[in-house]
């Protein structure tokens, strides 16, 4: 793969990132994540929020034997995903499904996944793992970012900005279900703005 188209792809993307506010993970994370995967090795991963493709075309790179699928509902940031991906020499690895994972037609995934990261509405975490867990392999692993929520989720609920509280409160109780899950080992990982890794037994 040629470096050189990969490398300009990616600054492009964080360039329109910033000037877009659109939300893509910090490079402690991306690469916390990417040294996660590279020691799990999955050959299939499902990413619940590809916004303009970044998490998608690292996880790519770093597992360039392994097939990613990814799912955006914003119809912006799917075309932007499409775009960077097909710029970035990777879209052989990567399928871009356009549409609300809550909504989306599970027929059109893989019978059976390795490992699946979500990093989509963080209030709807709970959600998401309840429709999508079934997916995956025994032994597999579930990745959910932005668990501290920029230190939000450690904070007294009061001194939460209202329109967040719903979604703090949210990701708190699927955070303390996900570590009484009798099906998952799970730990909450403080690196970029908090990792849980989740483990099927």
């Amino acid at each position: 793969m040629h470096k050189e188209r990969f490398d300009n792809t990616v600054a492009a993307m964080k360039q329109y990132a910033l000037e877009q506010h659109v939300p893509i993970m910090e490079d402690d994370g991306i690469r916390h994540l990417t040294a996660l995967l590279m020691e799990q090795q999955p050959q299939k991963v499902l990413e619940i929020g590809a916004a303009i493709g970044f998490s998608a075309l690292m996880m790519a790179k770093a597992l360039p034997y392994a097939k990613i699928d990814t799912i955006e509902r914003d119809d912006s940031r799917y075309a932007k995903a499409v775009e960077f991906i097909s710029r970035s020499g990777y879209e052989p690895q990567i399928r871009i499904f356009h549409g609300d994972a809550l909504e989306l037609d599970m027929e059109q995934l893989d019978e059976s996944y390795d490992a699946i990261f979500i990093d989509a509405a963080k209030g709807q975490y709970e959600r998401f793992f309840e429709k999508y867990e079934v997916l995956l392999n025994s032994g597999g692993v579930i990745y959910c970012d932005n668990m501290h929520m920029h230190g939000m989720s450690n904070i007294a609920l009061a001194e939460v900005p209202r329109r967040k509280r719903t979604m703090i409160r949210n990701l708190r109780k699927f955070k303390e279900a996900m570590m009484e899950h009798a099906g998952y080992e799970t730990k909450l990982l403080d690196i970029g703005d908090g990792i849980m890794v989740c483990q099927k037994r």
